[in-house]
């Protein structure tokens, strides 16, 4: 009898270590796929870096090329060169993507200007200049794409049970998202 009992002790305690185990397991393996998730977000959001920086960089090109040709146009050119330098002392990821909606608005400006300057439209240089900016305005468009995409998924993944017992416990806190300002959402009109 007492062999039974001691038998039972150690099936109990074998139990109870594989649970625990099983339970240690699934909290390093949710806590690894939270891990890798938040890095997908911080990647995603270095490509949004980059390309704004090769915006940043073309933008004085551009801007010089304009000024050549509209001189009296200042308060444009210079909203432009503000917003630039403003995106360029953003630390934060709000902060750059508050800079970066400013400086589409302040490029927006700059282009209605161009469009009364027929000869600056036929000007090579600002032509390859358009050309360039549009391609990195495509990349940076698919780079937020791929970021939300990234900060869905991590998102959606802490705040689902049982990973948001782990999430809340390691302090990973919901990102946000790379949104369109309210003013860019309105349809543009259009006057021939």
């Amino acid at each position: 009898m007492a062999k039974k009992g001691l038998m039972g002790l150690w099936i109990t305690l074998a139990v109870i270590v594989v649970v625990v185990l099983i339970g240690v397991f699934w909290w390093f393996g949710t806590y690894n796929s939270l891990v890798s998730s938040e890095e997908s977000v911080t990647s995603s959001w270095s490509e949004i870096d980059n390309q704004l920086l090769r915006r940043a960089d073309l933008i004085p090109n551009l801007v010089n090329t304009v000024k050549g040709f509209a001189a009296q146009e200042k308060t444009v050119i210079q909203s432009v060169s503000d917003a630039r330098a403003k995106l360029a002392g953003a630390s934060s990821a709000k902060e750059k993507m508050d800079a970066s909606n400013e400086l589409d608005g302040a490029l927006s400006r700059l282009l209605v200007v161009v469009e009364n300057y027929p000869e600056l439209k036929s000007d090579k240089v600002f032509i390859s200049l358009m050309d360039e900016l549009s391609g990195t305005e495509n990349r940076l468009s698919v780079a937020r794409k791929r970021y939300n995409d990234s900060v869905k998924a991590f998102n959606m993944q802490i705040k689902k049970f049982p990973s948001s017992i782990v999430a809340g416990a390691s302090g990973f806190e919901q990102k946000d998202y790379f949104e369109v300002p309210a003013e860019k959402k309105e349809t543009p009109e259009v006057q021939f």
